[in-house]
């Protein structure tokens, strides 16, 4: 296992990581840091789990829109997905919107315990630190 420091939001965490995924998970925590700080911008300071929530919330949001638009994109046949999607079926439309709300649903509840899981992580190394 790789050990990795992050800086987020002005604040350095130490994590762990398989061996090879230092540099994807250096630039996740990019992606997260600018998210938080762009809210931290708009609403302010609010408190770091705060932002933490409020920013996964956005990021997730916006996983949820790529979903939507590869289900749209896979439903219009246009090849870009499976091609078994022609957009003619109502029925079986609904059916396809109804699998992908489960699925992100799931990825939802998966990423908030992930979160979760991360922040509790960080409040025993930030405990370590104080």
């Amino acid at each position: 296992m790789a050990q990795i420091t992050l800086k987020i939001n002005d604040r350095s965490y130490e994590m762990t990581c398989d061996d090879g995924q230092e540099e994807h998970l250096s630039k996740l925590a990019e992606h997260v840091d600018e998210r938080m700080r762009q809210l931290a911008g708009s609403v302010g300071q609010v408190g770091e789990a705060r932002l933490l929530i409020m920013a996964s919330l956005l990021i997730t949001d916006e996983l949820y829109d790529a979903y939507r638009q590869i289900h749209v994109l896979d439903a219009s046949g246009d090849g870009a997905g499976d091609g078994t999607g022609d957009g003619a079926d109502g029925e079986a439309d609904d059916a396809d919107d109804s699998e992908l709300e489960a699925e992100v649903a799931a990825a939802l509840e998966s990423s908030a315990e992930r979160i979760e899981a991360m922040a509790a992580r960080l409040a025993v190394v930030e405990n370590r630190g104080a």
